[in-house]
């Protein structure tokens, strides 16, 4: 039947080991204060304000490897198509739109080219966990019905 591949033990092990730097990243930020000034020029107004942005991106970002370690569960169990990878996608959607916003109000007072691009990949990935999510609710529904036919 279903046999799990090489890719997907590496694809998780992978997403463990992001989902673990970026809980270090995040603890390290408020810490970094030096390091913005010295390779960003970050005005001391500018500073307060980017710690912030970093930090909120950031744990939306470790919320969003979460939800993938959630979702990799499931997949190496046999049974991706649950309700429960349904919400995990929803869930990604919404931290992907927050990131976007987070960046939106950060280019309100610094803004740069790669603050754009930023916005636009994670607009792109809030469209694309959507669609996703709808795939696997409609796989969902279509696998409960053939259960409940066999």
């Amino acid at each position: 039947m279903y046999k799990n591949s090489f890719v997907h033990y590496v694809s998780k092990i992978c997403v463990d080991v992001l989902f673990i730097v970026g809980i270090i990243c995040c603890l390290y930020v408020p810490f970094s204060k030096p390091l913005l000034v010295y390779y960003f020029n970050l005005q001391d107004n500018l500073i307060l304000p980017m710690i912030l942005v970093l930090i909120a991106s950031g744990i939306a970002s470790v919320y969003i490897l979460w939800q993938l370690r959630v979702m990799f569960k499931t997949l190496i169990g046999g049974n991706p198509f649950v309700l429960k990878n349904v919400t995990c996608l929803r869930k990604m959607a919404v931290a992907s739109m927050l990131i976007s916003i987070i960046f939106c109000i950060k280019s309100l007072f610094w803004f740069t080219i790669s603050t754009v691009v930023i916005i636009l990949i994670f607009v792109i990935a809030c469209l694309f966990c959507l669609t996703l999510k709808d795939l696997f609710k409609q796989a969902v529904y279509y696998k409960d019905e053939n259960d409940l036919t066999v």
